[in-house]
Parts: structure tokens; C-alpha cells; sequence
């Protein structure tokens, strides 16, 4: 063959494998060695969303605990686009995909689906005339799609590749006559069709049952009591090389269906109606309104005054206090800062239950641990780490574990180093080391603290600008 065709061919074929993208081949032992559970989720009311400062969401709360079952730490990487949240798994960008998602023969010869978690079935959603109070039930059904017949010729808005987009393509081929289904954009919430259903906006949407339910709480003028399918499914999805993952999921999923918090659990986000509808009308849920705090102004100012993200403050803030001003330790700490009365009244602060007080007077503690440091941790995010660890614990013990670090032939400017010396300050052997000046440490309190920080910190920057 002419050797200039073999080369073209071999381009060809090399291309046409990079197209194709190979699949990820990660699994539990890799997952493992990491230490981290990568998670791809959705943005909705039900699968992780922050209220109030914390994170929660249906399957945040499942992934949370099954990665603490591994001794593994979770990281929730949402994907905005959800036609591209299959490829997205994939392509090795998380290790288990959690977004409510309904098992179909489709999906199934291309995925491996856990156990499920949950069964329901899909619905239509519409809308009741303005006067449907006064109306008796049959005349209230006569205004009503109520068979799946009569939505010939109607106007259906879903996502194109939601499950709900092929129930109705087969729907219109099972009842010999076209649905119009318009595609809505990939990254727009089911929760978010309904609501245009609710305000006039659109005609018809479909939800998986439970999702209609919790919604139709928040918007009473919509109707939900047309099925257009069987029960289905609901399960996490992970990639067809991931067996061990799989099997571990499955393992935990049929123990935790044993327990009485699987259902406490599934009853906090699809049951309780009233408390849906709180977060949803709240200016404190993150996703629709931006808000953490409703300190967020007084938070904003002071970061800045420090050039830091005021995100990072509000993290500490909510891991101090929860964003309670009249909160108080049992050591006599006080306020949303948690500052002890002499610390504060040395920057500033003489009524500690007045959040500006409070406030100040804790970042003008943090701007001193910041110059305190800066000498010998140059490293902004590292420094960030042994800031909030002395503003725990005290600048004391962390210099303390930073000489038993470096006794120790590791890295005193590294806080994944001197951490694990940190923990050892509550151990006779390492406390009473004549290197030691400031004595015995509850060295897991400040290496919680710091982590607790930094993982809330990166929610928030997914859901706060």
C-alpha cells in the first residue's frame, strides 16, 4: 500500500481513538489511596444544596456517610450541565454519580447502578385553574390532563437527556399520537421547570414522583396525580470498570436499609414538606439566593479589610457558632467568634454578644495571627491553615508541634506535617518533651477545626460568589 495512505489511515484511526476517550479505569483501591470520594451531583433542592451555612442535600448526606463507612474524606463536584453528567463520570471527572437518578435498560447497558435507594415513579406536572378550590373533584379532573391519552398534541418541557425526555418519545409511540416534548437546557433544574409550571410560564413539565411532591408543598396550584409510568428505580451510577466500588456501595446501601436513619434520612428531604418549603422560601438557602449568613455584610467588610475571601470567614464563623451571637462554650468562649473575654477585650471588644463587636474584635485576632506567621510561613494557603489552627488551639501548641516536626525530619511549614505532631501533643510521651514549653494539647480539636473549615469553605465556593 502507498505509504502515504497507511499514514493518513493511522492518523485516521489515532484520532478516531481520541474521540472516542477511553473510560477512567479507577477503582476502590485507587479511591482509597487518595483518601477522597469524588462525587458528581446536581444543583436541586434535594441532592446538595446549603441552608443556613450547611451543606445537606439527600444524597450528600448518603455519599457523607458511606465515605465515612470507608475512612475516606467526600468531595462534591456539581455539574451544572446535567445532559453531560454521564460523560462526566466517564470521562474519570468523579468516581459515583448521585443526582436522582432513574435506572432504565438504557442506562443499564451503558452503566453499572447500585442497589437502589428508592423507588418512584414519574408524573406529569400541570397546572389547576385559578378558581380549582371551589371546584368538586370531578369537575376539578375534567380541567385536567388525567390519562396519558389526552396529552396528544400537547406541549411538554423537559431535558433531553433526563429519563423523563424518553418515557414520553415511547409514551407518544404507545398511544398513537405525537407529544410535542420541547428540550429544556441541560443545566436547569427539574425543580426549576416545575416552578415555571406553577407561575404560568410553561403548560406541562415531569418529575419523578417524590421530587413533584416535596415542590408541590411550595406551589399548591399544581397537580400531580397523573402517572405516565411504572414505579422506576432511583440508584447511584458508577462506571462499568468499577466493580469493587460498586460492590462496596451496594454492601453498605443494604446494611443502611437495615437501619432506622435510612429512613429518618430520606423522610428530612421528601417527607417533610413543611421544612422543604421553609429552606426554599429562606434568603439563607445558598443556591437561590447567595446568602450564607445574615451576617454576611459585617463578614464582607472585615475580609476585605484583611484581603481575605470572605467565605473563608464565614466558614469559621459557622464552625465557631453557627451564626448564633449569643452562643457560649463550655470554656467561657462567647459570641459568633467565640472569643474568651481577655482575648477580646486585647483587641477591642467589651460587650462580646454585639455581633460588630464580636466580629472585629475576631478578625483583628486573625490579622495578628496572620502577621504572627508570615515570617515563617510565606505560603498564603498554607499560612491560612496555621492560622486557623493557633486561632483553636493557641499559637503555642502549633509552635510546639512545628519543633517536634522538625525534630522529626519533616517539614515545619507544611501543616499536613506538623498536624500529625499536633495530635501527638496529647500523649504523655510527646507533651512532656523537654522541646515542648506549652504542655498537653486536645490536638484532634484543632485538626478537626481546621479540616471542618476548609471542607465548608469548598461548598461554599460552589454555591456563594
Amino acid at each position: 500500500m502507498n505509504p502515504f495512505l497507511i499514514t493518513i489511515l493511522a492518523m485516521g484511526l489515532l484520532f478516531t481513538a481520541c474521540q472516542r476517550r477511553p473510560h477512567a479505569p479507577i477503582d476502590l483501591d485507587d479511591i482509597k489511596k487518595r483518601k477522597r470520594l469524588i462525587a458528581l451531583t446536581g444543583y436541586d433542592a434535594n441532592s446538595y444544596f446549603i441552608y443556613k451555612g450547611q451543606p445537606m442535600g439527600y444524597e450528600y448526606e448518603m455519599l457523607s456517610r458511606f465515605a465515612k463507612n470507608l475512612g475516606l474524606s467526600l468531595e462534591m463536584r456539581v455539574q451544572k450541565n446535567k445532559d453531560t453528567i454521564f460523560e462526566a463520570l466517564m470521562n474519570g471527572q468523579g468516581d459515583i454519580l448521585a443526582a436522582n437518578l432513574t435506572v432504565t435498560k438504557e442506562r443499564r447497558q451503558k452503566y453499572k447502578f447500585t442497589n437502589h435507594l428508592m423507588t418512584t415513579r414519574q408524573v406529569l406536572v400541570q397546572r389547576k385553574p385559578q378558581n380549582w378550590q371551589k371546584m368538586a373533584k370531578a369537575q376539578l379532573s375534567k380541567k385536567l390532563v388525567r390519562h396519558t391519552i389526552d396529552l396528544i398534541g400537547k406541549t411538554v418541557h423537559v431535558r433531553k437527556e433526563s429519563s423523563y425526555y424518553s418515557r414520553l418519545r415511547s409514551l407518544s409511540d404507545e398511544i398513537g399520537g405525537d407529544i410535542f416534548i420541547v428540550p429544556a437546557p441541560g443545566d436547569m433544574p427539574t425543580d426549576e421547570l416545575i416552578k415555571q409550571v406553577a407561575q404560568g410560564d410553561i403548560d406541562y413539565t415531569v418529575a419523578d414522583e417524590n421530587i413533584a411532591l416535596v415542590n408541590q408543598a411550595n406551589y399548591p396550584i399544581l397537580d400531580i396525580k397523573t402517572p405516565i409510568s411504572f414505579p422506576q428505580k432511583i440508584a447511584w451510577a458508577v462506571r462499568p470498570e468499577s466493580l469493587d466500588l460498586l460492590e462496596a456501595v451496594n454492601e453498605w446501601i443494604d446494611q443502611m436499609k437495615k437501619q432506622p436513619l435510612f429512613h429518618v434520612i430520606y423522610n428530612k428531604y421528601y417527607k417533610n414538606k413543611r421544612k422543604f418549603r421553609e429552606r426554599l422560601s429562606s434568603e439563607f438557602f445558598s443556591q437561590k439566593t447567595g446568602k450564607i449568613s445574615e451576617y454576611d455584610e459585617l463578614i464582607k467588610k472585615e475580609a476585605n479589610a484583611m484581603n481575605w475571601d470572605w467565605r473563608i470567614l464565614a466558614a469559621q464563623m459557622y464552625q465557631e457558632s453557627q451564626f448564633d451571637p449569643k452562643a457560649e462554650s463550655w470554656a467561657g468562649a462567647v459570641g459568633l467568634m467565640q472569643l474568651m473575654p481577655k482575648t477580646a477585650a486585647g483587641f477591642g471588644a467589651t460587650d462580646l454578644l454585639d455581633p460588630v463587636e464580636n466580629i472585629r474584635a475576631g478578625t483583628s485576632y486573625l490579622k495578628w495571627l496572620d502577621i504572627y506567621w508570615a515570617q515563617d510561613i510565606p505560603d498564603d494557603e498554607e499560612r491560612l491553615k496555621f492560622i486557623l489552627g493557633s486561632y483553636n488551639a493557641g499559637q503555642g501548641h502549633v509552635l510546639d508541634a512545628r519543633k517536634l516536626t522538625e525534630m522529626h525530619g519533616k517539614n515545619p511549614n507544611l501543616w499536613a506535617h506538623v498536624s500529625q505532631f499536633v495530635l501527638l501533643l496529647s500523649e504523655e510521651k510527646y507533651f512532656n518533651d523537654r522541646n515542648v514549653r506549652f504542655g498537653y494539647c486536645r490536638g484532634e480539636e484543632p485538626v478537626n477545626y481546621v479540616k471542618g473549615i476548609l471542607e465548608r469553605y469548598e461548598h461554599y465556593k460552589k454555591f456563594v460568589e
